[in-house]
């Protein structure tokens, strides 16, 4: 059968890292004797431009009708003067509800070879390899009420979660930790928010489903300051919609960029795919956006909604390949480094996962 693929490209570099990520996809089809379909639809700004709304009806039913979503970026500082509920932002969030995703996964890999491109000294963030699970749907995102006061001079958001959507989430942090080195820090406020008081709460009983797994409770202060100095203590990160948010653009500090993250969106009626970087405008169309990002989002794909563990691992191990051989986009690159195009980079991915299927072929005496 055929693995339905809807892509939403979406606003700035969007539309060219998701062309690496397809073109990456379609090598796996390729190879794998697998057969994936892709239709493409507008969302965010693209879409308020061209249909007057961020979220057009075709594409949310595009969305629902597929296996899986892969998502470029939204968003465009041309919007920012709108109502909330009116810019790019808002298509995202409501594809979000729509698709019922709940958990966000969110990796960030120490990769050696971009060493100098991270603020750490090398033995602090040597072997740093963890997973943030970020709650998706809840907290002060989609909290009710919201807005703003007549006077506009007061402005308020409403944190609340409840029980049942703390429990979901959790699970999926102690089941990732079970295939990982088992070990969950749940992030939380509880010295403060009564929400992270029942966050605490809830954790740890369902944590008590979960003997093999070690659980610690972290104040997100002391989160962030261990994501800074320690990362490597880190193996799964529990956090809600907020600190998640935070702490995953945080954690791109391990890998030395942004541009190398992907996120899974899982849980739901359909999975979302998305490199956690945003729309970068001012640089879209000139070929510096890096797909790496896009590229391992694919990737995450195929583990989660084609049950394609091996092309995943051989996606991940191209992409630590090409960065050894020297392969940088702008955003990576140091004094000296030769600087690939979007493109180019997707190229060397691409040569890199031909050598990983040789080698694996070589070894196995095929």
């Amino acid at each position: 059968m055929s693995l339905k693929i809807a892509l939403l490209p979406g606003d700035g570099i969007g539309p060219e890292v998701t062309e690496e990520a397809v073109r990456i996809l379609k090598n796996v089809a390729e190879h794998s004797g697998r057969a994936f379909s892709f239709s493409s639809h507008v969302i965010g700004g693209a879409a308020i431009d061209g249909e007057g709304t961020g979220l057009p009806e075709r594409t949310l039913e595009a969305a629902l009708n597929a296996d899986a979503v892969l998502l470029g970026a939204v968003g465009h500082p041309k919007f920012d003067g709108r109502l909330p509920s009116e810019r790019p932002e808002a298509a995202l969030l409501a594809l979000r509800q729509a698709l019922g995703g709940f958990a966000n996964l969110r990796p960030a890999i120490y990769y050696a070879p971009l060493a100098k491109r991270t603020p750490f000294q090398p033995e602090r963030v040597r072997g740093a390899n963890l997973l943030i699970v970020r709650e998706l749907l809840g907290g002060l995102y989609f909290g009710e009420p919201r807005g703003f006061e007549a006077s506009g001079n007061t402005a308020f958001n409403t944190l609340i979660y409840s029980r049942h959507e703390i429990e979901r989430v959790a699970k999926v942090a102690c089941d990732r930790a079970r295939e990982r080195r088992k070990k969950v820090a749940s992030i939380d406020k509880a010295n403060v928010l009564e929400t992270s008081r029942l966050w605490r709460a809830v954790v740890s009983d369902d944590a008590k489903a979960y003997p093999d797994v070690e659980l610690e409770h972290v104040y997100v202060d002391t989160a962030a300051m261990r994501l800074a100095t320690a990362p490597a203590s880190f193996d799964v990160m529990l956090c809600d919609n907020l600190f998640g948010d935070i702490l995953s653009d945080q954690a791109a500090s391990i890998s030395g960029s942004l541009g190398v993250l992907p996120s899974a969106t899982i849980g739901g009626k359909v999975d979302l795919y998305e490199p956690v970087h945003g729309s970068a405008p001012d640089i879209a169309g000139k070929g510096l956006a890096n797909p790496i990002g896009a590229i391992a989002s694919a990737a995450m794909l195929l583990r989660f909604s084609a049950n394609m563990d091996k092309e995943a691992a051989e996606i991940d191990h191209a992409i630590e390949e090409a960065l050894a051989s020297g392969a940088r986009t702008k955003d990576l690159a140091g004094p000296g480094d030769r600087v690939l195009s979007t493109r180019d980079m997707g190229q060397a991915i691409e040569e890199a996962l031909h050598e990983v299927r040789d080698r694996k072929h070589s070894y196995h005496g095929v």
